[in-house]
């Protein structure tokens, strides 16, 4: 199938109640904060794993999904496949040097790898496939409101050695936010995705993991997670019709009135809402969620 023909760009809100939606391993893995506003944080990287493991699910064995970043994968073997199945021989850190194999060997990784034709990849190891600049990319999310994390002790009724059995229970501790909504931006490039091949087929499949992944992501860590709102901007020309900002600033989310000044502690005390009418010309929008 053809590449997309046209730009994007997309607001994805997603909440947690009782959960930690993205440790800082730095911090003890607190939640991440934005330490001058207090409001939550969740990472681009977080997010496109999320991705990759719904469409891992969805599309398991299928032909042309693989995932190349993946747990546990070594991606000098993950670079060989294209070698291995191009019958190239390998030099060590370098492309070969006619121009035509060192072209198809960073196509068939885009061909093969759905998240390499979709975010990019820096593949330049020992066993150099080249780099791509992917068509899809996304910002930090970052909640609407401060957060505040807790910090909450919890027992277990079993040890892990012998030693230990005189003990009654063990302790450990776990982190979580009560109630926090986020806000995350995406962007689609139509000419970015002429070069990796990424294809209407594949948009539909990134708004379907977009809307689905933290329901095959759950974990005692993460409490409640879910997508609440996906808002997708599609401009008529390949290059865009407008900045990208503008269209960002058409969705508001405001706390609902009269509940300003107490704790948010679901997704109903927000009012979401798109001027449509303040749209350039040249744009549309979809409500996807």
């Amino acid at each position: 199938m053809s590449a997309i023909a046209n730009r994007y760009e997309f607001v994805l809100l997603f909440d947690v109640t009782n959960g930690n939606p993205n440790g800082d391993p730095d911090a003890g893995n607190l939640p991440r904060l934005d330490p001058e506003t207090n409001q939550g944080l969740v990472t681009d990287v977080c997010l496109k794993r999320k991705i990759r493991n719904y469409v891992a699910l969805e599309k398991e064995e299928d032909a042309g999904y693989a995932i190349y970043m993946q747990e546990k994968s070594v991606l000098n073997n993950q670079h060989k496949k294209a070698y291995d199945a191009l019958d190239i021989k390998p030099e060590p850190k370098k492309l070969p040097k006619e121009v035509e194999k060192a072209r198809a060997l960073t196509e068939w990784m885009c061909r093969n790898f759905f998240d390499v034709r979709t975010f990019g990849a820096v593949m330049t190891t020992e066993v150099n496939s080249g780099q791509v600049r992917g068509p899809v990319q996304m910002a930090f999310a970052s909640s609407i409101d401060p957060v505040v994390p807790m910090e909450v002790s919890i027992t277990r009724m079993a040890v892990t050695n012998e030693r230990d059995l005189e003990k009654e229970r063990t302790m450990g501790r776990k982190h979580i936010i009560p109630y926090g909504l986020y806000r995350a931006h995406g962007y689609i490039s139509a000419k970015l995705a002429e070069r990796t091949g990424f294809s209407e087929d594949d948009l539909e499949l990134l708004w379907r993991a977009l809307i689905n992944m933290f329901e095959h992501d759950r974990s005692a860590a993460r409490g409640e997670m879910s997508a609440r709102k996906l808002i997708v901007f599609k401009h008529d020309h390949p290059m865009g019709n407008a900045p990208a900002h503008r269209l960002f600033d058409s969705v508001k989310v405001v706390r609902v009135e009269g509940e300003e000044d107490t704790p948010a502690r679901h997704y109903s005390d927000y009012r979401v809402s798109i001027d449509a009418e303040a749209l350039p010309a040249g744009v549309s929008v979809d409500e996807k969620l």
